[in-house]
């Protein structure tokens, strides 16, 4: 029998050295001076010698070889291959860990990469890797149950983080919903938690809308000495109000100037959506044509080819300039555009909900056709242009019309 003063005493030699143990255990001395416990035993049913490895020393001492000995020649009293467990157990771990949530979610980002704005991706990423992974990322993603989630979700919340605890749930959402699509998990536990956090409060975006101060913020914004394509963004911001990502990511090839259309879907509905472009707007894409127009974008990166220009380039312009986050963002165009639309030049309400590629529906229940209304929406697109001009040369300001309390 061996004793750890043996073992430690033992020195290599030229060939590789047993120290034996009893019982087929034995600790192979290698000429390397590595150490490694064996034990030698034949197989049930074949009776083929086999030799299985039991860990190495010091990191596995005398005592522990033994217990794991001992496991094993039990294994074996009951007619199962000790080696042959160990395979199946390590198949199962590597199956495990390729079905965990962690797992599951990153090949699911790995093609939403392909999708997604770069942007976006690091902002998943770090989401997953906060606050989600830690907590659920081991666990194969069959088995997380909705209290399992909402307790990870509980700790964004209690950090005062309510929204994104929300974007946290409908991103594991998206994860169980891919797990499902390739057989890895058969129901959604973030479905179950809807209504389960607290609601975040209601944020408006900063906008400026009031018309006297509408011309000054017109002003800087011509006056801004950017690159040509930020320069064109901002003059083209206030015109058509679309979202912020519409506008950076618009492709030529949507845009007849002929016809002074801009057509595309919706980022938010998804739905085919029209911008009548004013002939204020056509300039401002004639003029940057010759500069971009040969490219897929029409306000490309100046980082690179093949990009769209980044989507902090306006908010950086706008800062900039002066407009803090609460003075005016580049979302704040659209709710400049309604509020004056609505309150100073009268314009339907429904013209400017169907301009804003909301979800609007007519009296039947039935989404709005992409061309309802466009001849008026037309003729409110140049009259928007013209008035914003006129505040920006410093005409006349008519003041908003005072609600009714």
């Amino acid at each position: 029998m061996l004793t750890d003063t043996a073992i430690r005493k033992a020195k290599p030699g030229d060939k590789p050295l047993k120290l034996r143990d009893g019982g087929g255990l034995y600790l192979l001395l290698r000429p390397d001076g590595a150490r490694w416990w064996r034990w030698d035993y034949r197989r049930p049913v074949t009776g083929k010698r086999n030799t299985l490895s039991l860990g190495t020393y010091p990191e596995t001492g005398l005592a522990d070889a033994r217990q794991r000995h001992a496991e094993a020649r039990k294994l074996l009293a009951a007619g199962v291959d000790p080696g042959e467990q160990r395979k199946a157990e390590r198949a199962a771990k590597a199956d495990k860990a390729a079905n965990s949530f962690a797992a599951v979610a990153s090949e699911l980002l790995a093609i939403r990469e392909k999708k997604l704005a770069a942007g976006s991706i690091v902002r998943e990423r770090r989401l997953l890797e906060k606050d989600l992974v830690p907590y659920i990322g081991s666990r194969p993603v069959a088995e997380v149950t909705a209290p399992e989630l909402l307790r990870a979700l509980r700790r964004i919340e209690a950090r005062g983080a309510v929204e994104t605890a929300h974007r946290a749930r409908a991103l594991a959402g998206q994860v169980f919903r891919y797990a499902i699509a390739t057989g890895r998990a058969d129901r959604n536990p973030a479905a179950d938690l809807v209504g389960a956090l607290a609601q975040p409060e209601e944020r408006h975006f900063a906008s400026v809308t009031n018309p006297a101060e509408i011309g000054p913020l017109l002003r800087a914004l011509h006056a801004y000495p950017g690159t040509p394509a930020v320069s064109a963004a901002l003059k083209l911001a206030p015109l058509v109000f679309v979202r912020p990502g519409e506008l950076r990511q618009a492709r030529w090839a949507d845009i007849d100037l002929d016809a002074g259309e801009w057509r595309f879907a919706a980022s938010k509905t998804g739905q085919p959506h029209i911008v009548p472009l004013a002939t204020q707007a056509v300039a401002i894409l004639r003029e940057l044509q010759p500069l971009t127009g040969r490219g897929e974008y029409v306000f490309p990166s100046a980082r690179g080819k093949g990009r769209p220009m980044s989507e902090a380039a306006v908010t950086a312009a706008l800062r900039r300039m002066g407009f803090d986050g609460d003075t005016m963002t580049g979302h704040g165009f659209r709710a400049m555009a309604r509020t004056v639309l609505d309150e100073v030049l009268g314009f339907r309400p429904d013209y400017i909900e169907h301009q804003l590629a909301h979800s609007v529906r007519d009296p039947l229940g039935r989404a709005y056709n992409r061309t309802q209304h466009l001849a008026e929406r037309r003729k409110m697109m140049q009259a928007w242009a013209d008035y914003l001009d006129s505040l920006r040369e410093g005409g006349n300001v008519v003041p908003l019309r005072a609600k009714a309390g």
